[in-house]
This record gives structure tokens, C-alpha cells and sequence, in this order.
């Protein structure tokens, strides 16, 4: 998995390093866990944007059990009724399949 640094993201976003520290912050945005925020997943990035249904889901996710470990193993646990990873189900624009997954395992 290819990882950004907050300085990566904010110059892909276009934003400062404090905004994308705020969008981890807000729980928007997810750095690998263990990371200190310091790396981030560049598949959370498209087109110079966050994923456009990647903070919802994280939301479900929170709102479901899920601590950031088990959250982010998830995102990227290959899942053959997608099929692929949710991640990539996102990056195709897939995200009511993915949601509805996600509200389907809360824990």
C-alpha cells in the first residue's frame, strides 16, 4: 500500500498540512493506525480530492464498534462479494454496496 505524508496529501489537496491534520482529526480523513498520523493511504485520494463517500463511511464504521484498527483492516480486506477491497469499491463508485456492508457488520 502506497502511504502519504500529510504534506504529500495537503499539496494534492491543495490545503495546508494543519487542514489534513483537522481532517484526521474530524475523523474525514484515516492515517494508517500505529502511524502517529503520519502515513496516509494514497487510495483515500482521487482526482485530488478525498474519496467523495470515504468520511461517511468512516462514520458508519465508528458508529458501528469498529475501533481505527479494526476499521482500517477492513476498508482493506479483500471481500469477493464486492468483489476487491471496499477501498477499491469506493474508487469505483460503488459506495452503496459498500455502506450497506459496512452497516451489516457493526459489531
Amino acid at each position: 500500500m502506497d502511504t502519504l505524508t500529510p504534506a504529500e496529501v495537503a499539496q494534492r489537496l491543495g490545503v495546508s498540512a494543519n487542514k489534513v491534520r483537522q481532517l484526521l482529526r474530524d475523523r474525514k480523513l484515516m492515517a494508517v493506525p500505529g502511524s502517529g498520523n503520519s502515513k496516509i493511504p494514497a487510495d483515500f485520494l482521487q482526482d485530488g480530492v478525498i474519496l467523495r463517500h470515504l468520511p461517511g463511511l468512516l462514520t458508519v464504521l465508528a458508529d458501528g464498534g469498529f475501533s481505527d484498527e479494526e476499521a482500517f483492516a477492513w476498508l482493506f480486506r479483500d471481500d469477493d462479494s464486492l468483489p476487491g477491497t471496499p477501498v477499491q469499491a469506493l474508487r469505483d463508485d460503488r459506495h452503496t454496496e459498500v455502506t450497506r456492508r459496512a452497516q451489516a457488520s457493526a459489531l
